[in-house]
């Protein structure tokens, strides 16, 4: 049932928002007279979870299908410690988080010894310029059950050229710039949710602030000033237990956008520059979500739940609850973990099951439900992927834990052209992929690789 008592337009909306004036653009003007501009990002950069505006979709970018230890791999860089987050792009510079100290099977740690890195990485030769550490605040979930499987570094960095913007879990969100400095650092709870399973939603941009979606810390949305990191406005709501997607950024024409993000049995449409609710739709999405909203058009595909999954077609826009009006269709076939993409009349995803999927897109109908070879089973527990698909040029890219990653024809068939892996490497991949150019960069618990398809081999 919808939790919040009143919406946007409502006196007693007890969210709020405070106006705040910032300096930018008179710094950067600052800045360039003399000669210190900082970086901005270009459309060839990955610069948050899935690309740009976070569809998982680049089909303007050429990367290779096939790759291998003695093919395609320009360079691999060892990795300082575990994570699930994907790595980003911004110029000559990748950034990737890690954690280290507590929560593998060799540390040996206690919770207090536990520490999250960000690293920055030269995207030409793959040497780390800097890798900036940063102790965890107590308490922090024990590294037990569900936690284990991804660990303490699981949300992917957002940056906007200037800065580098970080969320880590109880110890907060933090900005760094692009030599290494802590700029500011911001607590946004120390709650867990009944699973204990930690953070896994990513950060975003929009205008001068960033979201992050604290529901496991704080049961909250936030967004925060990106010079200071002084909180723009809080929406606070205990159903937003045990949801651990990405909010997503939608345009609904006019001039409106909308903050979208699923929650159990709900989706919710936010004006982001105020964090008051727009509108509200029932799914049915039961349990935990996860994998995060993504648009075609007015229409926005909503996935994940457990044990009652299932796949939801809502019209976005709209004001109040609109479950009547705009919930298109509903399908019992869903993806646990991994975020899905739409492109044209089909939405596809490879599920936490290693099923290859696709649905029409207007209808719900199944097209493909096929398991991919050798992926439904992991050998060791867990689930068989985490990581979300992505689409690059005429492909579908899925990368499973432990069996490589797949490459697919981007067509309801879902035809398997290639399955990659990269010897002497057994740990889990985890983490979507990022693309920039012709370069494709993943992500294990033990390296970063960076797959280009001009690369020699290497010894």
């Amino acid at each position: 049932m919808f939790a919040f008592q009143s919406l946007e337009h409502s006196p007693q909306h007890p969210f709020h928002f405070r106006k705040i004036v910032t300096m930018n653009k008179l710094l950067a003007v600052f800045l360039a007279a003399l000669g210190l501009a900082t970086l901005t990002a270009s459309a060839g950069d990955w610069t948050r979870f899935r690309g740009l505006n976070g569809s998982g979709i680049a089909t303007d970018m050429n990367v290779s299908t096939t790759w291998s230890n003695a093919k395609n791999l320009k360079w691999k860089t060892a990795l300082p410690g575990r994570g699930s987050s994907s790595p980003i792009i911004c110029g000559d510079r990748v950034f990737v988080t890690s954690y280290s100290g507590y929560g593998d099977d060799n540390s040996g740690g206690q919770p207090a010894d536990l520490k999250r890195h960000l690293l920055c990485i030269d995207r030409q030769s793959g040497n780390i310029l800097w890798d900036k550490s940063v102790a965890a605040e107590l308490p922090e979930d024990p590294f037990q059950g569900f936690i284990t499987e991804h660990g303490y570094a699981s949300s992917t960095p957002v940056t906007d050229g200037e800065r580098v913007y970080v969320f880590f879990g109880k110890t907060g969100v933090l900005a760094f710039d692009f030599a290494g400095k802590q700029l500011w650092q911001v607590n946004v709870g120390k709650q867990s949710s009944n699973r204990r399973w930690g953070s896994g939603a990513s950060l975003l941009l929009y205008k001068n602030t960033v979201i992050v979606n604290a529901a496991e810390e704080s049961r909250s949305l936030r967004a925060l000033d990106t010079a200071t990191g002084k909180e723009i406005w809080k929406a606070e709501s205990a159903s937003m237990e045990l949801c651990f997607s990405t909010p997503a950024l939608v345009d609904c024409g006019g001039g409106r956008t909308d903050l979208v993000v699923a929650v159990p049995g709900e989706l919710w449409g936010f004006n982001p520059d105020a964090g008051k609710l727009r509108w509200f739709a029932q799914t049915g999405i039961r349990g935990n979500v996860s994998p995060s909203v993504v648009a075609s058009d007015d229409v926005l595909f909503v996935t994940g739940g457990f044990p009652q999954s299932g796949t939801v077609a809502v019209r976005g826009g709209g004001k109040g609850d609109v479950t009547k009006t705009h919930v298109l269709w509903s399908s019992e076939v869903a993806s646990y973990v991994p975020s899905p993409v739409v492109q044209g009349e089909h939405l596809y995803f490879v599920s936490d099951r290693g099923v290859a999927t696709c649905l029409e897109a207007q209808t719900g109908k199944v097209a493909t439900k096929e398991p991919l070879p050798g992926s439904t089973s992991t050998g060791r527990g867990g689930k068989p992927v985490y990581a979300s698909t992505l689409l690059i040029g005429k492909h579908l890219y899925a990368v499973t834990r432990r069996k490589g990653t797949f490459v697919l024809d981007a067509t309801p068939k879902m035809t398997v052209v290639a399955q990659n892996s990269f010897t002497g490497d057994d740990s889990d991949f985890n983490a979507t992929p990022a693309i920039s150019g012709n370069q494709l960069f993943l992500r294990s618990n033990k390296f970063l690789y960076c797959i280009d398809n001009k690369a020699s081999a290497k010894p």
